[in-house]
């Protein structure tokens, strides 16, 4: 199976929110206020991206996807102004017709008499907005990324080292906790602990967080659950982190096969991005802490394009005066 049908394999379904989330957003709610159509604010949103409806005032309907906020601008709100009053009316039915999830009119302008009666009478939220149309844009496309951004809650733990977000993975009890509580005492950050949400940022970066109520909270087996930045302070822990090696411990087991050069780059799937994997075996005596910083540094090294393992395998192959296919 190739990485990419892997990749689209992996990726959840498109995400949706409604009016009345978007406009609970509490910087939302400062910029932007409800003024007619309460009775719609259930109706779905399903696109990040804003549209603007002048083509449909225009007569052209093609293209209007009614999952989209659809903004009315100063450009929108002029042209409509240089129609009678019935015209107007025809105008806006065509577009409320259609059954937007939410429209917007920008740079505090007050609503036609129509707009406002043509949103009451289809139950379609009608909102002003107080900056111009390149405010109200950015401020409706960051909140839009957060509220459809690809989700998925995870089994694990995250931690912060050198930089590097580690996610581990593994059966219960393997010691993932423990492991990230001798990180934490080594300086490094506790991000969650047991149940990990991921995201997946616009720019296809996965982001971790605790759920709200496991924030800075860990869970020792003969001890119980503890408070991390209680014991080691607010510097040993994180509210979220992004995500870059998925760390897989796994039990010792002599038959299973383990990478012992390090030549090739495993990789994880999730939310639709492929992360770097590695697999470390656990048994009594290692000290997992000490290796899980030499996984950090490594990836650090990797990401500035030093490959350890591979240079020591193009050194070898050179002295033995053999072609690697890898430089090919």
């Amino acid at each position: 199976m190739s990485d990419q049908k892997r990749a689209a394999e992996s990726s959840p379904p498109p995400r949706q929110t409604t009016t009345r989330e978007l406009l609970a957003i509490p910087r939302v709610a400062a910029e932007i206020a409800l003024v007619a159509g309460e009775a719609g604010v259930v109706r779905r949103i399903a696109h990040p991206r804003v549209q603007k409806a002048g083509l449909v005032l225009a007569g052209h309907r093609h293209g209007l996807v009614p999952t989209r906020v659809q903004l009315l601008g100063e450009t929108e709100m002029t042209y409509l102004e240089g129609f009678g009053e019935a015209d107007r009316k025809k105008r806006l039915g065509a577009l409320f017709a259609m059954g937007p999830c939410l429209i917007v009119v920008t740079r505090g302008a007050a609503p036609f008499p129509e707009l406002l009666a043509a949103a009451e009478a289809t139950g379609t939220p009608l909102a002003v907005s107080q900056p111009r149309s390149t405010g109200t844009i950015a401020l409706l496309h960051h909140a839009l990324d957060e509220l459809l951004a690809p989700r998925e809650s995870v089994h694990g733990v995250l931690v912060q080292v050198h930089g590097v977000g580690l996610l581990l993975t593994g059966p219960s009890g393997i010691g993932k906790s423990e492991t990230a509580l001798a990180l934490v005492e080594r300086g490094h950050r506790l991000v969650a602990d047991d149940n990990v949400l991921l995201t997946r940022t616009p720019t296809n970066e996965i982001v971790g967080a605790p759920p709200p109520r496991l924030r800075y909270h860990i869970e020792l087996r003969g001890i119980g659950i503890v408070n991390v930045r209680d014991l080691f302070g607010a510097t040993a822990v994180r509210d979220q982190a992004p995500v870059e090696l998925v760390v897989e411990l796994c039990p010792w087991d002599e038959a299973d096969h383990f990478e012992r050069l390090g030549l090739d780059d495993l990789r994880r799937p999730l939310l639709g991005v492929e992360l770097s994997l590695v697999r470390i075996p656990v048994r009594p005596g290692r000290n997992m802490a000490v290796i899980l910083e030499v996984a950090a540094r490594n990836q650090l090294l990797k990401r500035a394009g030093r490959h350890a393992a591979r240079n020591f395998v193009r050194s070898l192959h050179r002295d033995a005066g053999i072609e690697d296919p890898r430089d090919e």
